[in-house]
């Protein structure tokens, strides 16, 4: 949400963001130079954060006030009665576990995946609109080999890329799977794994199993993924539940190709054949079919990387996703 504030305030709105203290979120936001009310957080219903909240609101006045995550939209109903509208964003696919979303006066969705899922959870869809996520452009960025290289990968083997926190519904557990099915058409190929998560220790423990600890690299949270993004072969997303996924416009961005599941709102961005190849959730036959298809057909991978960079600039750029929340500010001022 950080890149729609610093977008806003661009703009030339007049943007506060309140958040947790002493976050991640709040020292990018700082770094961007926007304005920041950091507040101390320990649960969605913790009265010294509902009250701090309503300070904000009683002194800031805003026009609008968007709630950014399931933990913002409970206490932020709590505390901005007399802040309207209210506009809850939802960014998973995952049904709500309460009602609080229908309270809102409306809800972004960031793919029509998740619009279907609020339908279905009571959620009107007279209040819904659909919002793609944006990333930035970052076009002409040169990949980075030479990191490969830092973390063990031959010069010149192949690199499946996967970018995303070590959790169950990313399903890394199908992603080895498959590196192991794939293993006997590509033995060259190499595995990167960027993000941490709960289930780190176990899933290297897999590799081990599989015999894949010579082929997967699990590097941890990155800062660098705009040098090591574009030097993907190809970018795999093995998820079972995904709201549209980040990580995949980023690779749309820098043109390179996809091997992802038909989870949640992927396929809105990952067209099967055009921009990448899709395949059944928790399939590690499927999964590793398309990618060894994409790794032996470099002309076939490089024009499948330039389809979705053109559909990365019509559907997912920050410009876009700025357009369309303003939108849904203006039907209700």
């Amino acid at each position: 949400m950080w890149l729609a504030a610093k977008g806003m305030a661009a703009r030339g709105h007049e943007v506060l963001v309140a958040c947790r203290l002493g976050g991640r979120l709040a020292a990018r936001l700082q770094e961007a130079r926007l304005a920041v009310r950091e507040i101390p957080f320990r649960g969605d219903f913790w009265p010294p954060a509902i009250f701090a909240l309503r300070r904000v609101a009683r002194e800031f006045r805003p026009d609008v006030v968007q709630l950014h995550d399931p933990h913002a939209v409970s206490a932020g109903l709590l505390a901005g009665r007399s802040a309207k509208p209210r506009i809850a964003t939802r960014r998973v696919d995952f049904p709500p576990k309460s009602g609080k979303y229908r309270r809102c006066e409306r809800v972004i969705a960031v793919s029509r995946a998740i619009a279907t899922v609020l339908a279905e959870s009571g959620v009107s869809p007279e209040r819904t609109r659909v919002v793609y996520e944006g990333v930035p452009d970052r076009p002409g960025q040169s990949g980075g080999r030479e990191v490969f290289t830092a973390l063990g990968i031959p010069p010149g083997a192949p690199v499946v890329g996967n970018v995303a926190a070590l959790t169950d519904h990313k399903d890394h557990q199908t992603l080895l799977e498959a590196a192991a099915l794939a293993r006997p058409r590509v033995p060259e190929a190499r595995f990167l794994i960027l993000g941490e998560g709960e289930l780190r220790a176990s899933l290297e423990s897999r590799a081990r199993e599989l015999g894949l600890a010579d082929r997967v690299v699990f590097a941890g949270f990155r800062t660098d993924l705009d040098r090591l993004i574009p030097a993907f072969t190809v970018f795999c997303l093995s998820s079972h539940h995904e709201g549209l996924g980040t990580s995949l416009l980023d690779a749309m961005n820098f043109a390179r190709p996809s091997v992802a599941t038909n989870a949640g709102g992927i396929p809105e961005a990952v067209e099967d054949g055009v921009t990448g190849r899709l395949v059944r959730a928790q399939a590690p036959q499927q999964l590793a079919d398309a990618l060894c298809e994409v790794l032996l057909d470099p002309e076939r991978a490089a024009a499948m990387g330039a389809a979705g960079r053109r559909r990365f600039e019509e559907r997912f750029s920050v410009g876009r996703m700025l357009d369309g929340t303003l939108d849904v500010y203006a039907e209700l001022l």
